[in-house]
């Protein structure tokens, strides 16, 4: 078992002034039964449009990329959270986009590629 050791006396600063007691480190305190607990920090608000692009993004691509880049220009302005939802209905949309739009112009090769076999073919009509 060690000794208690007596306090330190605190030490004075260069103007002759000594700081205060350092006080030790509380637990949280939280509110009684019924009382409001004080304010503290929020997080903003997540911007609608955000939420709907993700949707979208899924559902319908194109009005991913339009509502994407509505909110995070309204992101941008206003201060608002969801940008993360902005830019994923953005990607999302953007690569479904891209995967429609090759699906139909392989569409169109393989018909024009299967019409042309027609003209080629040794049977009689």
């Amino acid at each position: 078992m060690t000794d208690a050791q007596p306090p330190v006396p605190p030490v004075p600063t260069p103007e002759g002034t000594t700081p205060p007691p350092a006080t030790p480190a509380a637990e949280p305190a939280y509110p009684a039964y019924g009382q409001t607990p004080t304010p503290g920090y929020y997080a903003p608000p997540t911007n609608t449009l955000a939420i709907i692009a993700l949707i979208l993004g899924f559902l319908v691509p194109i009005g991913g990329i339009i509502c994407g880049h509505i909110a995070l220009n309204q992101i941008k302005r206003t201060g608002e959270g969801g940008r993360g939802l902005a830019l994923a209905g953005l990607i999302i949309g953007y690569v479904f986009t891209a995967i429609a739009v090759l699906y139909i112009i392989g569409l169109i090769i393989f018909f024009a590629w299967m019409g042309t076999m027609g003209a080629y073919s040794s049977y009689p009509y």
